[in-house]
């Protein structure tokens, strides 16, 4: 076996992360597949040995190979609000081997108050193999086809205490702070402590301005934000028995991950994967069907059972969304116990078996949901399926239980027409659903987002996407007055996330928002960062504060191509933020 670089990386990676435990080993990177310029190359030769440390810019990537520019010694200072978390980057690089670098986040004081440096955090950022947006898929607005160049893009965060960093590399630091919601008003300042093997500290300061306004914890959010879980691929990732009680407590703290970015809706699954393995894992059905020999049918509610009670009693208690009475395929498996063995049929809407295999199972479903008391917060759920495909579900469902509700990823407006969906997801890049149909599904209780997935190439969550882009999702919406959005998958990984980002024809890192061993990334970061500005801006105007300065940027925003890659998007956004921080003081 030839042990290549890539070779030698995945078996460490595979070692490292063998055991489900929180004490993650490290691994070696993907060396850099982009070259250096000349002139890149000689910036190095100016770089003294010494560790230099500066503050960065969220909104952007800086490449592991490339001395960074713009960067700033002078105090970085984060607005927020009590109850917000809030994020800064700093960047470390060396012409010299750097072991053992620490960060070390002090108290935040100011002249009455003391906000502990337990509640800020200082995680080195990884570098992934991504996708280099070329020219070409900027305009093809779809998936990827062939080979496209590879770059490496900056996004785990890891969970190490120190780091050893190569020489001639830079290395991302991402620092966040979680305000307390009874901080006292005013200015706090600290350091940030950066040291090499105990010596060479740098220290930068940061300062945060706590305005007198309070965000409430994410499960009192309004936003619907809907990411698509996947529980196998946590069970492969982590290397244990699927639906085992090893498997639950590996969930756990990723989907608490979740919830605390204000998750409001379950992802489950009704029978064998809806989305006919699009994902490097299948999805697993949650629910067993049994075909008896005279023709009865009996359902095995345990693991779905168990999977929504651990979400709920996490706080995502608003939704549960069941895929799906329209598979991809339009398969079902069940056991035929005549034949002893698992079989599968294919139940295509508008056939005799469509409703003659869904309407025992339904008025079932019904009945244990009632049981459990989750009847009216369960939809069947759908993703991008066809008006008539759509029509003869809503039939079945609507004759076997109308108490039940429909969710729908639409891709064809179908919205105008099954006017009784109770969650309905446009996609961005078709036309903004009009402010007289959101305020029609408002009044009856209904919500309206959209989604991104495998298009636009902007604004998206790719792991080579810009990352104020996944902060622009949550001004997107706003602006555009939907309820939340939907991302087709929070933790569908590729086969090795941390090493490479990339699976089939997607873009990279469009299957994932996180990581395995409940780490974070950038793009998960921001996004929570567009949400906050979402939920604030709401509430200001919910406490009859003037926000005129935010109107007009979202009027812009409201009336300008979000999906153009030359418009001036991250100054837009910039100024949002401002707008909202001034109005935030008054």
């Amino acid at each position: 076996m030839k042990m290549t670089l890539k070779t030698i990386a995945v078996l460490l990676m595979g070692m490292a992360f063998h055991a489900c435990s929180q004490e993650v080993n490290t691994f070696r990177e993907a060396e850099d597949p982009v070259a250096l310029t000349d002139e890149q190359a000689s910036r190095w030769n100016e770089v003294g040995t010494d560790l230099n440390a500066a503050w960065g810019n969220t909104d952007i990537s800086y490449g592991r190979s490339v001395v960074p520019d713009g960067v700033s010694e002078e105090p970085c200072r984060l607005t927020v609000w009590k109850g917000e978390r809030a994020s800064a980057i700093l960047l470390l690089w060396s012409a010299s081997d750097q072991d053992g670098v620490r960060c070390r986040v002090k108290d935040f004081r100011s002249e009455d108050a003391v906000i502990p440096s337990s509640s800020a955090s200082a995680r080195f950022v990884r570098y992934t193999i991504g996708d280099q947006m070329t020219d070409d898929y900027k305009k093809t607005y779809y998936y990827r086809k062939g080979e496209t160049p590879a770059v490496l893009v900056p996004d785990m965060l890891d969970t190490l205490s120190r780091f050893d960093m190569e020489a001639r590399t830079v290395r991302p630091v991402w620092v966040s702070v979680n305000v307390p919601g009874d901080a006292e008003a005013g200015i706090y300042r600290s350091e940030v402590i950066v040291s090499s093997k105990g010596f060479g500290r740098v220290s930068l300061p940061l300062e945060l301005e706590v305005l007198d306004h309070v965000l409430p914890s994410p499960d009192q959010w309004e936003y619907h934000l809907d990411l698509w879980q996947h529980p196998a691929a946590v069970a492969r990732a982590y290397g244990v028995e699927l639906w085992s009680d090893a498997h639950f407590d590996a969930l756990k703290p990723l989907m608490k991950r979740l919830a605390d970015a204000g998750q409001k809706v379950v992802t489950a699954t009704l029978n064998k994967d809806p989305w006919n393995h699009q994902c490097y894992d299948a999805y697993e059905a949650m629910i067993r069907w049994t075909r008896h020999k005279d023709g009865s049918w009996s359902y095995d509610y345990e693991i779905f059972d168990r999977w929504v009670q651990m979400m709920i009693d996490l706080g995502i208690d608003r939704e549960i969304n069941c895929y799906s009475m329209v598979p991809w395929n339009c398969e079902l498996e069940y056991l035929d116990e005549e034949k002893g063995e698992v079989v599968t049929v294919k139940a295509e809407p508008g056939t005799p078996v469509f409703p003659e295999i869904w309407t025992p199972f339904l008025l079932d479903f019904k009945n244990h949901l009632a049981g459990k008391g989750w009847l009216e917060i369960t939809n069947i759920a759908m993703d991008e399926r066809s008006p008539e495909a759509m029509q003869a579900a809503a039939d079945v469902l609507m004759s076997c239980a109308p108490e039940m509700g429909f969710a729908l990823a639409d891709n064809h407006r179908s919205y105008k027409k099954f006017t009784m969906m109770r969650d309905v997801c446009v996609a961005l890049h078709h036309n903004v659903v009009s402010q007289e149909d959101i305020d029609m599904r408002r009044e009856n209780g209904f919500y309206t987002t959209f989604y991104i997935c495998c298009n636009p190439s902007h604004p998206n969550t790719f792991s080579t996407s810009r990352p104020f882009e996944s902060e622009m999702l949550g001004w997107y919406g706003l602006a555009n007055d939907y309820d939340g959005m939907l991302r087709w998958a929070y933790n569908s990984w590729a086969e090795n996330p941390q090493y490479d980002s990339r699976f089939g024809g997607w873009m990279g890192g469009d299957t994932y928002l996180v990581y395995p061993f409940n780490r974070s990334s950038v793009r998960f970061e921001k996004l929570i960062d567009g949400i906050e500005a979402a939920e604030k801006v709401r509430i200001l105007r919910r406490e009859g504060v003037d926000v005129a300065p935010v109107e007009a940027v979202l009027e812009k925003i409201r009336n300008t191509d979000a999906t153009s890659h030359d418009l001036p998007w991250n100054e837009i956004i910039s100024e949002a933020r401002a707008a909202l921080d001034e109005v935030s003081r008054k």
